[in-house]
């Protein structure tokens, strides 16, 4: 509709004499129309800096973001907007867990490929650029980052401990998780105050990771989306190591993603966590600047693995498809990759930077100016992506809620695996 009006509007200017031709008047009304781009948006992306920097090179585009903290409250938010049709960002990110949803409403989404997208194709991590595409070549999302997996520690919790504190050898306490476990023992045994982890939670997703790369990449379910939680090795792998940390008195009592997790960075609450490279951007961010240089990163037992990832796509709901394809674009370049590291942890998805010398010689001055280019980047060309089911999420979510019962004393550790199986047969209808 827009269009036909200004060639209409064009031809009745050119009879005046007014301009020469249609293509001219709506070349220009393109160029100065002012128009206002929402992206949706959870947790920390790192892009504000980027956003002024696309404002400050498109004059005509102002961009509003909205952050939803927490993603269990964004993602049912998007698929209410996906269903009504309206509300929607005209750039929204999607986590990885959820992806299959999406891929399953790919008609909710513009194919990106119309605007250019392809073209980027060579960029990314080959897995990560199938993630967001459709068996018939349709692009419904972009790469944002990927979760190489470390693991965070309390330097100032260590030495109260009587335990190393520089990051190497912090790495060498812990090849294994039992030996990351026997650690714990040892720090619980000082008597610091604080927990040596945060949470179970943290554990089970980041074992679940790594022992899935052992077994076909599957955990939850199989490649023909078939419920395998029986009897997946991953699984069953996970969550021994995530319950023998609670059976050792290792983990605090407190739920991830909580007031009171967030606040634990600040407060020395527990001593280490499983950490993404995209977790770096959440405890900067609760720890505050009291906490900076006490946190570090060193090596996650059992080496390896990644812990989630993002993309971003456009709702076709969106009134400016082809302005939000490419802001998208920009957001998921390499040089934009890189500056969202920087702000916040998160690991390209891009071969070019995850090969750039410059990128590989970022240092994080929070954490000690740990080399966390170096850190989560070696590693990262070598992560294998678990197979995510449709219905992985939904199973996810009552695995945890199950293990979070355990943790909370109200049943045992064989009837909360139990639970968790029950939960998970009704989940994966």
């Amino acid at each position: 509709m827009r269009h036909s009006r200004l060639r209409a509007l064009g031809l009745l200017m050119a009879v005046f004499g007014v301009v020469a031709s249609a293509g001219c008047t709506e070349a220009i009304s393109a160029a100065d129309r002012k128009i206002t781009l929402t992206v949706d948006t959870f947790g920390k992306f790192g892009y504000d800096e980027l956003f002024k920097q696309y404002e400050k090179d498109h004059p005509n585009i102002t961009i509003k973001s909205r952050v939803v903290e927490n993603l269990d409250v964004y993602w049912p938010k998007l698929n209410v907007y996906l269903a009504a049709g309206s509300g929607a960002g005209d750039v929204v990110a999607m986590e990885e867990g959820v992806t299959p949803f999406y891929k399953g409403q790919s008609d909710s989404f513009v194919d990106l490929a119309r605007y250019g997208a392809n073209a980027m194709k060579a960029d990314f991590l080959p897995w990560k650029w199938a993630q967001g595409t459709l068996d018939n070549g349709k692009v419904v999302a972009l790469g944002t980052d990927i979760g190489g997996l470390a693991m965070c520690y309390r330097k100032d919790l260590f030495a109260k401990a009587g335990l190393p504190t520089d990051r190497d050898a912090v790495s060498k306490l812990w090849p294994t998780w039992e030996a990351f476990r026997q650690t714990g023992v040892r720090f619980k045994t000082a008597n610091t105050g604080a927990a040596f982890v945060d949470s179970p939670d943290q554990i089970l997703a980041a074992a679940l990771s790594q022992a899935a790369a052992a077994n076909d990449n599957v955990t939850y379910f199989d490649h023909d989306d078939k419920l395998i939680i029986e009897t997946s090795p991953a699984v069953k792998t996970a969550w021994a190591e995530a319950t023998g940390m609670v059976a050792s008195g290792l983990s605090s009592k407190i739920e991830t993603w909580t007031d009171a997790w967030h606040a634990g960075f600040r407060d020395g609450t527990f001593a280490t966590t499983a950490c993404p490279s995209w977790m770096l951007g959440i405890i900067q961010d609760g720890g505050g600047p009291q906490t900076k240089d006490k946190w570090d990163v060193a090596a996650i037992p059992g080496g390896g693995g990644n812990w989630g990832g993002s993309f971003l796509s456009v709702p076709v709901q969106s009134k400016h498809p082809r302005e939000a394809a490419e802001l998208a674009m920009f957001l998921t370049s390499p040089a934009s990759h890189v500056a969202a590291f920087k702000a916040v942890g998160a690991l390209p998805s891009d071969v070019k930077s995850l090969q750039d010398p410059n990128f590989l010689a970022i240092t994080n001055p929070y954490f000690g100016n740990a080399p966390v280019g170096k850190i989560f980047g070696e590693g990262a060309m070598k992560i294998q992506p678990m197979y995510v089911a449709v219905r992985h999420r939904p199973v996810a979510e009552t695995t945890q809620a199950a293990l979070d019962a355990y943790v909370a004393g109200k049943i045992t550790a064989d009837a909360a695996w139990q639970q968790a199986v029950a939960a998970a047969k009704r989940k994966a209808i």
